[in-house]
């Protein structure tokens, strides 16, 4: 059965509206958190804060950033050193996009030109390193080695994740567990970090941070079993990215993993040929689409993705109700409901 728009969602604008909440309510917080992100990517290189605000202000919904102040509010913090924290979390998630567009090669980024396509891989990669140093420069300053340790360990476990995904595109053997093993480190780490580094600045207790490590790690493995999904769904458009770059990049994602292992045998010769040899025609990309539908790997992929929202929203159960936990929890819901 075709994955159709209505079936993430039979309010798919409540995920955008969600998202929209968030940043009302910590709209002073982004006030902070933007002005100081457009502050220090200022450099007398004159390429590198050219280069920077080519992604940075190309529209980021700026969710990881959100997710550590809205941790951070949520435990009672009344302070200004979440800021940055926040802007060390996105100076951290930018860099690996530089570095990602490279190395997959990507011309199309939240709907303009990359910066590799604009200025070159070289450029890109070493503005990349000028924001992770920046990012690591905002942490010293905060002066807590707990926050430091806990930021950096996720840098670190980002770039295992990134070098996993490489070492799986085109291998079909690649499992579920795998596949799960890659998205916890290069997409999951960051969340659980961004949430988890609110509560350490709020003073709160070790399990109230061991807790929104969870709601993060939990939030980033669904949002990005979304992601793998809508390559395929057909909504690319709405994502600023082209549709079918996974496919086209011979990525292994769970709708992958879970065609394959259900397919016969001529469908098998057929991911064989398109994803490990990297031979596509002009059709392959709707007959990949197809063979996902029939065999329920977009659907699967969805319910799996709905399972690690509804472990995002219970790690939040030990919190006080408050409009910050009540939009974290809406956040939750935006991970599986999101068609951009």
């Amino acid at each position: 059965m075709p994955v159709e728009p209505g079936r993430f969602s039979p309010d798919n604008e409540g995920g955008k509206l969600a998202v929209e909440r968030l940043h009302a309510l910590l709209a002073d917080d982004l006030k902070a958190v933007n002005a100081l992100i457009v502050e220090r990517m200022q450099s007398s290189v004159s390429l590198i804060p050219r280069l920077a605000n080519h992604l940075i202000a190309s529209g980021g919904k700026r969710l990881r950033p959100v997710v550590t102040l809205a941790s951070a509010r949520m435990c009672g913090y009344a302070g200004m050193k979440h800021v940055n924290l926040a802007g060390a979390v996105e100076f951290i998630h930018t860099a690996t996009l530089l570095h990602d567009d490279v190395i997959d090669e990507s011309a199309l980024r939240r709907g303009q030109a990359t910066a590799n396509v604009v200025w070159g891989n070289q450029a890109t990669v070493l503005v990349g390193d000028f924001l992770f140093s920046r990012a690591f420069q905002l942490m010293v300053e905060i002066g807590s080695l707990g926050i430091l340790d806990i930021l950096s360990a996720a840098s670190a476990t980002i770039a295992e994740g990134e070098v996993m995904q490489l070492s799986a595109t085109h291998d079909l053997s690649t499992n579920r567990e795998m596949y799960m093993a890659v998205i916890e480190a290069k997409t999951a780490a960051l969340f659980a970090a961004a949430a988890e580094v609110g509560a350490v600045i709020a003073g709160r207790p070790a399990v109230e941070a061991r807790a929104l490590k969870s709601f993060g790690h939990n939030l980033g493995v669904a949002y990005q079993l979304i992601d793998d999904v809508l390559d395929y769904a057909g909504f690319r458009a709405t994502l600023g990215k082209n549709e079918g770059d996974d496919f086209r990049e011979g990525k292994i994602t769970l709708p992958v993993v879970l065609a394959f292992s259900r397919g016969n045998s001529e469908e098998r010769k057929f991911w064989t040929r398109t994803i490990c040899e990297g031979i596509q025609h002009e059709p392959d990309f709707k007959t990949a689409r197809r063979l996902m539908e029939e065999h329920n790997a977009l659907a699967d992929t969805i319910v799996e993705a709905r399972k690690f929202a509804d472990a995002a929203d219970a790690a939040l159960d030990r919190f006080p109700d408050n409009a910050h936990r009540r939009a974290l929890i809406d956040l939750a819901a935006f991970a599986v409901n999101r068609i951009y």
